[in-house]
């Protein structure tokens, strides 16, 4: 149990190939005598059908494509709620599709217009990304992640953090006996273990949390833990809406600043969009661009602000 308001989840990717790979992944164990099956490559996986709408096929390919293409904030759904969506929004645009085409719509000149219109947007879109990508290149190189890394690392100003673990039970009388118990030289670890109600804490780790922010945790438990010092065991109970705690704090810190490698794509994808900005200005300023308002008329540059007059010296005195 993690004793913490929801969290944002992690990079929408990372999170998408997660929960594609168990279900992509179900074949039948081969006999003991077989050789190992080699991993299969990232096309094979890309191809792997996760349904199909009379008989056409809706891959891990199309899923991770509709996937991409969605707000930030959808992305963050938890993977294993957000993949049968992507799976039914992709049946339902399938289903359209089939219908449309049995129905011989292709064959309308309006929409074969809208189609032509569509294919010369993409290809546009397409060749512009490619554009953007080849500008990009030499700008967003190591050197450059490296050095937006040490000047972000120089200005990182971590918050307080603690390390706590805890054994959480149902009434105030069971931690009571538990702290009594602490004191007369009980293993944490082992209580934590008989006792906690919290089994993913209590049976892996002894009640250990981790480190953790005071934002992190629900209120009551926060306050208690962050006033706590190291090696102190909280003296009575903290009342949660889970339950009553007993809390142990094993260290204190501020919290280090995130190493190279756990912000590499961060920092990346955050100059790209500074780089891209630079490129598009640049791009713009080497081409002739008119621009006309609704009556045809040409639009005008704004006049160039002039430069500050230089102040007038004051006269000598005499």
């Amino acid at each position: 149990m993690r004793l913490s308001r929801p969290a944002s989840a992690l990079a929408a990717t990372a999170l998408l190939a997660t929960a594609l790979t168990p279900a992509v992944g179900l074949a039948a164990p081969k006999p003991a005598e077989s050789a190992p099956a080699a991993a299969p490559s990232p096309q094979d996986t890309a191809n792997k059908v996760l349904a199909t709408v009379n008989g056409e096929k809706i891959t891990v390919a199309d899923v991770e494509q509709l996937a991409n293409s969605l707000p930030p904030q959808l992305r963050q759904q938890d993977p294993s709620q957000l993949l049968p969506k992507l799976i039914d929004a992709l049946v339902v645009r399938k289903s359209l599709l089939i219908a449309a085409q049995k129905d011989k719509l292709g064959n309308d000149p309006k929409v074969k217009a809208e189609i032509v219109r569509a294919q010369q947007q993409a290809a546009d879109s397409v060749l512009q990304a490619a554009y953007m990508t080849n500008a990009l290149k030499p700008m967003v190189t190591d050197a450059a992640i490296q050095q937006a890394y040490d000047q972000f690392k120089a200005n990182f100003k971590g918050e307080p953090e603690v390390h706590a673990r805890h054994i959480l039970v149902k009434t105030e009388a069971e931690a009571n006996d538990i702290i009594k118990q602490l004191k007369g030289g009980a293993d944490f670890a082992a209580l934590a273990k008989k006792y906690s109600t919290d089994k993913g804490s209590a049976d892996t780790g002894g009640g250990d949390l981790g480190w953790f922010k005071k934002g992190d945790m629900l209120p009551e438990f926060s306050d208690a833990a962050f006033a706590m010092k190291k090696g102190e065991t909280s003296s009575k109970p903290v009342k949660t809406q889970y339950g009553y705690h007993v809390i142990q704090v094993l260290d204190t810190r501020t919290e280090p600043a995130p190493t190279l490698d756990q912000v590499r794509d961060q920092i990346r994808a955050q100059l790209e969009r500074q780089d891209a900005q630079q490129v598009a200005d640049k791009t713009v300023s080497q081409m002739k661009v008119v621009r006309y308002n609704l009556d045809g008329s040409v639009v005008q540059p704004a006049p160039a602000t002039p430069p500050a007059a230089p102040a007038t010296p004051a006269p000598a005195g005499k």
